[in-house]
């Protein structure tokens, strides 16, 4: 929901975030929105470097169905070690880091007309 001030729009209500969290559903949501970028960046270096999973699998000293649920975008459980593995079998690093959480969106209070 927006609204108009002069010619600007300014967004009124609660955040995508805040939904999430009175649905109590933001862990699972964010999870699932970081597995779904890793499995996609994965799948990406392995084309970019010609790689199959085959490969891939052979290289992680792995079975070809545990490569397949590291690259399935849904499964969420998969260690950050084979994660680790995955990326480095890829000449890549896997970064991880702890934030401080931010509004998502400022938070515009309504004036009273007066």
């Amino acid at each position: 929901m927006t609204s108009r001030v002069g010619k600007t729009s300014v967004p009124t209500g609660s955040s995508f975030a805040d939904f999430l969290d009175e649905q109590g559903i933001r862990n699972d949501v964010e999870s699932a929105a970081i597995k779904r970028v890793l499995a996609w960046q994965f799948e990406q270096a392995m084309q970019k470097q010609a790689k199959t999973k085959q490969a891939m699998a052979k290289e992680l000293r792995t079975s070809r169905s545990q490569l397949d649920r590291l690259l399935d975008p849904n499964n969420t459980a998969v260690s950050l070690e084979t994660l680790a593995r995955a990326a480095n079998v890829l000449g890549k690093q896997l970064i991880f880091e702890i934030r401080d959480r931010r509004d998502e969106a400022p938070k515009v209070r309504k004036r009273r007309a007066g």
